[in-house]
């Protein structure tokens, strides 16, 4: 019985990322648009002293621009939101593929194969080059340089 329930909680625990619960009330949890898009009235519109309109026209103006601004918003995503969402999902899931299927493997595919070279490049170096320098230094560690003011 403990098995059959702690089964039972494994397949609950483990659930598909496509059918998980969406949070309606915090919609940015990860914060990505925190300074983008806050444009509230008094970061558009706004008087100096000493150049005030109308109190009726300032606060009908900060209606309109609030309601208006809300519904432009809620209109747009109803109609361009889906499709657009549609268009995104596609091309991250292109980016993804690309991303899995042929950029890693060819990366792996090159560490792979400049290995070799790489050995064949070291070998040569140590070989060749090392023998070389370690002449020069020894011829110029002899070398003392003296500087004199006259």
């Amino acid at each position: 019985m403990a098995e059959e329930q702690t089964q039972l909680e494994e397949r609950i625990f483990i659930k598909d990322q496509h059918t998980k619960e969406i949070d309606l009330v915090n919609r940015d949890p990860k914060r990505i648009n925190e300074d983008v898009v806050k444009v509230d009235f008094e970061d558009v519109i706004a008087e100096p002293v000493g150049t005030y309109s109308f109190d009726g026209v300032w606060k009908s103006s900060y209606t309109t621009f609030t309601v208006s601004k809300y519904w432009c918003y809620r209109l747009l995503s109803a109609l361009l939101g889906i499709p657009l969402a549609v268009i995104w999902g596609f091309l991250f899931a292109l980016i993804s593929f690309c991303h899995i299927w042929a950029v890693v493997p060819c990366i792996k595919s090159y560490l792979i194969e400049i290995q070799c070279v790489s050995r064949i490049y070291s070998l040569c170096i140590h070989t060749f080059c090392d023998p070389l320098f370690e002449a020069l230094s020894k011829i110029c560690s002899n070398v003392r340089v003296a500087l004199r003011k006259e």
